[in-house]
């Protein structure tokens, strides 16, 4: 897609927003079509591929970020953000990626930067610990907005290890209060955000 194209899809929106009767402030505009740009264009495929946007952010501000990834889980925690910045709401604790870094930033992070951070910030579980987990890790519950997650509590009695295509990933055996087990693989991989340690 060129530049002309991006501008057109970008002129679309607009109007469509303003015949909704829901027009953008220059900000959201701004947002929008510098998001546009970098999805649609070679600009943001420039970087070393070992290059890492979170290597840029200062020990606070990376904690932050991470916790706020966990909250929000993997699928949502990038839209939940460019939604606060489009509707002008303040992003808590996250906020200075908005103040400081921007849309260009949050566009150049993808998931393969954020695993091995989230990897080592993930504390270690052991059997008898008691965690609870999201309905968001059946296959069959298809909203991802963590406002609607239902946590159920659980105590870890089994931790293993698996191997596919030579990765190596943690196993988490668990049984729910009403006696069922579930075992869930990649606890702190691709499942880290669908557990947290339970309130004492």
């Amino acid at each position: 897609m060129d530049y002309q194209q991006i501008q057109s899809l970008l002129e679309e929106i607009l109007h469509r927003c303003e015949q909704g009767q829901n027009p953008l402030s220059q900000q959201q505009r701004e947002v929008i079509e510098q998001v546009l740009l970098e999805t649609f264009t070679d600009s943001n495929h420039d970087l070393p591929n070992d290059e890492n946007p979170l290597d840029e952010l200062t020990s606070q501000q990376l904690e932050a970020l991470l916790e706020f990834i966990i909250e929000q889980g993997e699928q949502s925690w990038k839209s939940r953000l460019l939604n606060d910045w489009l509707q002008q709401r303040d992003s808590g604790k996250v906020q200075f990626l908005r103040d400081e870094y921007g849309p260009q930033w949050l566009n150049r992070v993808q998931p393969h930067h954020v695993t091995p951070y989230l990897e080592t910030a993930t504390p270690a579980l052991n059997i008898g610990d008691r965690i609870e987990v999201s309905n968001l890790i059946w296959e069959w519950v298809q909203d991802d907005n963590p406002d609607n997650q239902d946590w159920y509590p659980g105590t870890v009695i089994d931790l293993s290890e698996g191997e596919y295509q030579g990765r190596r990933y943690q196993i988490c055996l668990i049984r729910f209060d009403n006696g069922q087990a579930l075992e869930i693989p990649g606890i702190y991989q691709w499942n880290q955000y669908h557990w947290r340690f339970a309130p004492q």
